[in-house]
């Protein structure tokens, strides 16, 4: 008799840790929350490289800007719209937006 207590003391208690389990897992600090908390770090991540990428092409145009003269004067030119002499520079407008159809064409057929 005592070996059919101990089993079904066994039994009941896997049970239990089961039904823990399954609640611990389910809950709000469970599966969900750590596959939320690891989409947020894969995006942080993505932001890092990217912000990594920015800062190395800045350093690397500052040092073009602080090495090299050709560099310095095309950007100044750009910045200040200056042209040499004999240079001409065309400013084009910008494209006409396509009109928006009027809401009522959606329902004709």
């Amino acid at each position: 008799m005592t070996i059919g207590i101990r089993r079904l003391v066994y039994t009941i208690a896997l049970l239990l840790v089961g039904i823990y389990s399954y609640v611990a897992l389910r809950g709000p600090q469970g599966i969900p929350a750590l596959l939320e908390k690891q989409g947020e770090i894969r995006e942080l991540e993505e932001q890092n490289a990217n912000l990594l990428r920015e800062n190395e092409y800045r350093r690397d145009r500052i040092r073009k800007l602080r090495d090299s003269s050709s560099e310095q004067e095309v950007e100044i030119r750009k910045k200040l719209h200056m042209l040499r002499q004999g240079e001409t520079s065309f400013i084009l407008p910008d494209s006409p937006k396509p009109a928006a159809a009027p809401a009522g064409d959606a329902s004709r057929k």
